[in-house]
């Protein structure tokens, strides 16, 4: 079986870049730096449905995104976290939240619209991640 990207996600995110496991998105959303790490392997939907290695490399990944997020944003706060109660592919969010944002200090989800990025941004984003080896 072939991994593809769950349909809400595809609508939700943008493609950053390709990591060995994971592929990174940044969700459509300026309120808040909002990224996705999909791990590239079909049918899965639980983190312990990978491999062991495959869970030592999402976990590897996930440290080096969560570094990247304190450097970039300075966030009050780092949410981390895998759901999947409406979209069940495995898919991890990393959030850097602060007390000033829109949702603090409540989750973001369903908590307000969500507003589109800039297209500046997006390219920002891509332009960085596409210099990012993990």
């Amino acid at each position: 079986m072939e991994y593809t990207l769950a349909p809400e996600l595809a609508r939700d995110s943008y493609h950053l870049t390709d990591w060995p496991l994971c592929e990174v998105r940044v969700m459509n959303d300026r309120q808040f730096p909002w990224f996705l790490l999909v791990p590239k392997v079909a049918d899965v939907r639980e983190a312990i449905d990978l491999s062991e290695d495959d869970q030592l490399q999402l976990l590897k990944e996930s440290r080096f995104l969560c570094h990247w997020l304190k450097a970039e944003y300075q966030p009050d706060k780092l949410n981390v976290a895998a759901l999947g109660n409406q979209v069940p592919q495995l898919h991890v969010h990393h959030i850097a939240r602060f007390q000033t944002d829109a949702a603090w200090p409540a989750p973001v989800w369903g908590k307000q619209p969500m507003l589109p990025l800039e297209e500046s941004e997006v390219a920002r984003l891509q332009s960085v991640f596409a210099d990012i080896t993990v």
